[in-house]
């Protein structure tokens, strides 16, 4: 069958699925860098969204186009990596725990999908609570059994996670069975942080804290972990003080939970460290990671050994038919590479301020319109007065020839490539403030 051409793209694909996404076409050869190509007219687009945060050095980068024969080699065949073992899987786990965990992990476990990596880390936390209570009960129970998250999170949209994800669209949870777990107001953090406005989230994060011990107390032993993203991203780049999650980390030590931090979105480098949570000195007991990491799951940490078969160490109480793709795992292997040699944690970082000054800079000249101008490293975002003025300005963008999207209800989020230049970001950053000016 010859191939599609890219002008009947969404032709083909509105047969059969609901093809409501993007309107220009990738072309997977053209496009490099920082920039993706149209495949119907050739157009290019400097890409500020970089795959929904997934694509780390953005497209093309000459250490993956060398490395053809490789995948090659394990795009032929597609093994079940759980029970099915390779030199290249050896290679990915390998440089994965050499250069993106931290010590302070001993475990992990892989699988296709960010809810999925979510939804293990879930039930290793539930099957270490049950035993532990099981121990000091004398007796197997179901005790054990609930997680605590908050408001505006996104941890994905199957099982569990259902339970969990409440951001400002219902149409991702609507209708759909759910556990009523507890849900705990979010003290986000509104820039500048000046006076008036810590005290307005030190009031809330009390709020939360009295929250979590209300619901640790009506819910005795019940409660297995306490989840919650180190910034949330989906919600609407929400960030938390440092104080509030070392808070998380005393309350978790207190009453035998599970910190577990969701490091989907935010980990392999955004916030110019490998996870978001290296800048608030508090370590998870599970960290779920995918994304970036082209392989998603969680680790944890040796605290899991307070149960001796647990879930690490218990042959299939956690398993998938794929355990992973062997063919992500060798491009995170090179990915990974890349990050180290070229010192991209530090070059997130850098480059992170010099956004977050065009950012500064577009308040001072749209004071009506940009508010609460935030970032760490490349994880940048502000809002807009409305939901209606935000989505104009994200269409208006795109139009321009950024590719960009929202966050929450009226933020713009920024999610360009680690290895984005200077140059790139000064020019779409005047394409932001070209369509701005457009518009208003």
């Amino acid at each position: 069958m010859p191939a599609v051409n890219p002008k009947s793209v969404h032709e083909v694909l509105g047969r059969h699925i609901l093809a409501d996404g993007f309107e220009p076409i990738i072309d997977l050869e053209k496009s490099h860098g920082s920039w993706l190509v149209d495949g119907r007219d050739g157009r290019e687009y400097l890409d500020f969204f970089s795959m929904f945060a997934s694509m780390p050095v953005g497209y093309n980068h000459p250490r993956i186009m060398e490395a053809k024969d490789r995948f090659a080699t394990v795009a032929s065949n597609k093994p079940t990596n759980s029970d099915v073992y390779s030199s290249q899987m050896a290679e990915f786990v390998d440089t994965f725990f050499d250069i993106a965990i931290p010590d302070h992990f001993a475990y992990a476990f892989f699988i296709e999908g960010g809810t999925l990596g979510v939804e293990n880390a879930l039930k290793a936390a539930f099957d270490w609570k049950v035993k532990k209570n099981a121990a000091r009960n004398g007796k197997m129970g179901e005790v054990g059994t609930q997680v605590i998250h908050f408001k505006e999170c996104f941890h994905g949209r199957s099982g569990y996670t259902l339970s969990l994800t409440n951001t400002s669209d219902p149409r991702k949870t609507d209708h759909f069975p759910k556990f009523n777990w507890p849900r705990i107001v979010n003290p986000k953090v509104t820039f500048p942080l000046d006076e008036e406005n810590l005290s307005a989230v030190k009031r809330v994060e009390d709020e939360a804290l009295d929250q979590i011990k209300s619901a640790i107390k009506a819910n005795e032993s019940d409660i297995a972990s306490l989840i919650i993203e180190p910034i949330q991203g989906e919600g609407g780049d929400h960030f938390f003080r440092k104080e509030f999650l070392q808070a998380l980390r005393v309350i978790c030590d207190e009453n035998e939970i599970m910190l577990i931090f969701d490091e989907v979105q935010t980990g392999v480098g955004l916030t110019g460290k490998m996870w978001a949570w290296e800048h608030f000195d508090v370590v998870p007991d599970l960290m779920t990671f995918g994304k970036k990491t082209q392989v998603c799951g969680c680790v944890s940490s040796r605290r899991i050994d307070e149960v001796p078969d647990n879930v690490f160490k218990e042959s299939s109480r956690i398993n998938s038919t794929w355990g992973g793709n062997l063919t992500d795992m060798v491009r995170s292997t090179i990915y990974l590479e890349i990050i180290k040699e070229e010192n991209l944690l530090d070059a997130a970082a850098d480059q992170g301020k010099y956004l977050k000054t065009h950012m500064q800079s577009l308040q001072e000249e749209f004071p009506e319109l940009v508010i609460n101008p935030r970032g760490l490293g490349l994880m940048c975002a502000f809002d807009l007065p409305t939901v209606a003025q935000r989505d104009d300005l994200a269409g208006k963008i795109i139009e321009n020839g950024v590719f960009i999207l929202g966050s929450g209800e009226k933020a713009i989020r920024f999610r360009p490539p680690l290895n984005i230049s200077r140059d790139e970001l000064d020019t779409g950053m005047e394409i932001v403030r070209t369509s701005m000016k457009q518009l208003y």
